[in-house]
């Protein structure tokens, strides 16, 4: 008997859906617990955040929360490394917020100590240098944020980037390069003793060519 060549209804193929990429998850980690992946800030810049977050109602304070978690990489023994915002978080501890929201954007929680530091070092997730500019070692990271130093070299560079002299940029510890560029620069004793003078030396020297290698450099507009 002649076989019928029809098979039965084309089936279409169901198509295959991408693996969507898990988004970072968000918890709530106590502010004393948090890890600093930098040594130093600058109090004048943390003052100001601290008047900033003063200013706010208890409702703004609680979406100004939700709309800025402080990434972060889980580390050995549970402990949660902070890559960014260690002004804030600085902050927040000196005005008594007991817990902050960690958006966990790494988790290296299975690496042993010197391993971890290796990896955190290779990804630029780490800067241990002092409120003189040398690199220390990683041991020396302070183990709480309100173990930060004050480098007033990275308040007068948050200056002038706030007075136009350079835009924010998301080049890993763009503020640190700029600040060590000032530090070589201008004065100590006058970033002591007169903050507007040093920060009207530093708008002067901001466009120079010297710094023409430092994220978000651009020269002066040429007149007409």
């Amino acid at each position: 008997m002649k076989q019928s060549g029809h098979k039965g209804p084309t089936r279409t193929p169901t198509p295959v859906k991408a693996a969507r990429a898990t988004p970072p998850l968000t918890i709530e980690v106590q502010s004393e617990h948090i890890r600093p992946t930098q040594m130093t800030v600058g109090y004048s810049e943390v003052l100001l955040k601290r008047q900033q977050w003063r200013a706010l109602d208890v409702p703004a304070q609680g979406r100004f929360l939700a709309a800025h978690p402080f990434p972060a990489v889980a580390g050995p023994k549970g402990r949660h490394y902070i890559i960014d915002h260690h002004h804030l978080g600085r902050a927040l501890l000196k005005e008594g917020v007991a817990s902050l929201p960690v958006k966990v954007v790494g988790d290296l929680s299975t690496l042993e100590k010197e391993e971890f530091w290796v990896v955190m070092d290779y990804r630029q997730w780490v800067h241990p240098y002092d409120a003189e500019g040398s690199k220390q070692p990683f041991s020396e990271l302070p183990k709480t944020l309100s173990g930060l130093s004050d480098d007033p070299y990275r308040s007068l560079a948050a200056a002038v980037r706030m007075a136009g002299g350079f835009p924010k940029d998301q080049t890993p510890f763009a503020e640190f390069l700029w600040a060590d560029f000032f530090r070589r620069r201008v004065s100590a004793s006058l970033l002591r003793t007169d903050p507007d003078s040093a920060l009207s030396a530093a708008m002067q020297i901001v466009h120079d060519k010297a710094a023409m290698h430092l994220p978000g450099w651009s020269a002066l507009p040429t007149s007409d």
